[in-house]
Formats: C-alpha cells, sequence, structure tokens
C-alpha cells in the first residue's frame, strides 16, 4: 500500500484474522458485523467482546485517545466503561481495539430509574473535577444562530403537524457557558447500558470526548432520559441551575434541527429516533 493511501474496509476474512492474531485464546470464536451504523466498522466477536476498526487516521487518533481516556476514568467512576482486551494497528496508521462487551442494554430500550439517575450524576460529577488525558477544547456554541435555525425548523415541522403550533424557542437571552470540564459530548441513549434494576450499567464510545461547555452532556442526557431527568441529573452533579437551562435549551435546537434535517434535508437518521428524542427534550 502507498503512503497516505485509504485502505479498503475490512472483509469477515480480514477480522477473523485479525480476531486470530489480537486474541489467540477465542480464535475459534464466531464474528458478525454490528447492525448499527457509526463510524467505526464495528464487529461481535462472539458474546463477549466487540472489535472496533478505525477507518481512517483520524479516527484512529481519536480511538486511541479514547483508550487513554478510559484507562485514567476507570478508577473514579462508579459505573463501568469498556476494557480493552487488545489493540493495536490493523493497516499502517489505522487503529483497532477488542473491547470487552459490558453488561445491560441501550437506554433507547429500557428507562433509567431513580438510582441509574445518581449513578449519571456521579459519572457528571467525576467529570468536572477530572484530570484527564490531553483532550480537544470545544468552544461553546452560540445561542443566537443556533436558536434561529430551530425556529425556522419548528415552523416548518408545525405546519406539517410534526410539532404542535407555538412551540418555539427563545435562545437570545440563553445562559452563558459556564467553566470547561471533560465531556463525553454523545450521551445517546444508545451509549448508555441500563440493568433490569434502571441502574447505569456501563457508558460506551468516549471517541467524541472533549473539554468544553458542561451544557453539552446535559443536552445530551435531555435527549437519551428526557429533559426532567437530565435537570435532575445535573444538580446532582453540582452543577449551577443555569447549566441545566442552557443544557436543554441546547437540546431543544438540536432536536427540532435534526428532525427538521431529516425530514426535508439529507439526514439519514432513523426519524422514529428522532421523534423520540424530541419529545424528550421537550417534555415539561
Amino acid at each position: 500500500m502507498h503512503p497516505g493511501a485509504t485502505p479498503r474496509q475490512p472483509t469477515a476474512a480480514d477480522v477473523r484474522g485479525l480476531v486470530r492474531e489480537a486474541l489467540p485464546h477465542a480464535h475459534d470464536l464466531p464474528v458478525a458485523p454490528v447492525d448499527e451504523g457509526g463510524e467505526h466498522s464495528t464487529w461481535w466477536v462472539g458474546d463477549r467482546y466487540v472489535l472496533r476498526i478505525a477507518p481512517d487516521e483520524d479516527a484512529s487518533v481519536r480511538q486511541r485517545r479514547e483508550l487513554a481516556l478510559r484507562d485514567a476514568l476507570r478508577p473514579l467512576l462508579s459505573v463501568d466503561v469498556p476494557a480493552s482486551a487488545a489493540s493495536g494497528s490493523w493497516a499502517p496508521g489505522r487503529a483497532y481495539t477488542v473491547d470487552v462487551r459490558l453488561p445491560g442494554v441501550s437506554a433507547e430500550r429500557r428507562a433509567v430509574g431513580p438510582e441509574g439517575e445518581r449513578d449519571l450524576a456521579r459519572l457528571l460529577g467525576v467529570l468536572r473535577a477530572a484530570a484527564a488525558p490531553p483532550l480537544p477544547a470545544s468552544a461553546p456554541r452560540a445561542l443566537g444562530a443556533l436558536g434561529a435555525a430551530a425556529g425556522r425548523a419548528l415552523a416548518r415541522l408545525a405546519a406539517d403537524g410534526e410539532v404542535p403550533r407555538g412551540l418555539a424557542v427563545d435562545a437570545t437571552a440563553g445562559p452563558a457557558p459556564a467553566a470547561s470540564v471533560v465531556l463525553h459530548n454523545d450521551l445517546k441513549g444508545e451509549h448508555l447500558l441500563v440493568s433490569s434494576a434502571g441502574r447505569v450499567s456501563g457508558v460506551l464510545d468516549w471517541a467524541d470526548a472533549v473539554v468544553g461547555d458542561p451544557a453539552e452532556d446535559i443536552a445530551g442526557l435531555a435527549l437519551s432520559v428526557g429533559a426532567a431527568a437530565a435537570a435532575r441529573v445535573a444538580a446532582g452533579a453540582g452543577h449551577a441551575a443555569a447549566v441545566a437551562e442552557r443544557g436543554l435549551l441546547l437540546a431543544r435546537c438540536d432536536t427540532a434541527i435534526r428532525l427538521a434535517d431529516r425530514l426535508y434535508g439529507d439526514d439519514d437518521s432513523p426519524v422514529p429516533l428522532l421523534r423520540a428524542q424530541l419529545a424528550r427534550a421537550w417534555e415539561r
């Protein structure tokens, strides 16, 4: 392969060879692609492991940073994060990790209970104080432009009966961002594992972690567990009320814009999921 060339995506045969090399004790385990999308080529390895293959150099840098962050946070957290059973390069400059699967099911399929909210509050409390490995800095989003885009989206959605008429967002006087903290930065329901008792048993996919506006993680929680629960989690983590207010504002703008992009643009996210996220973020 020439330097800088983009490798082909790995086939099932490539994956089996990689599993034999990375997990010689488990070389006979079946492999199957994971249905969910994402930028990593992701494969189940038996029922114990998940293999994530970074497709390019940028994703490889982020994956290696994710492994370091998980190792740094694991001793501090009361919820589990995946551990890597093996990692390395599957092609020049392209990384992979074989993670041990965690128990629980997606928060999209099982509700987070009161104890689970406390698990999330402790998670965000740790991130507020974490001295993590170097992470990219993310500038706070400007509410004015975001609110204007959300207003246009809501008007079109209301005209088509997707949202109630009169639903509006006022971002002109929204709270200013608080001091930057470590963020998971993608707290979607699919990244939260929930036990049969409603506890948060694991938090997946830390590849988007940054240092930035703490309201972003509250916004993610509003989409996955609802606005009221997200506000309770923010308070339990010790964030000021303005952080929760800003997070809910971000979530409401984002859900309106994303649903409109899906219905009228080129977004390919599942419509039922986007509608469910909008309902959670806008609950009163």
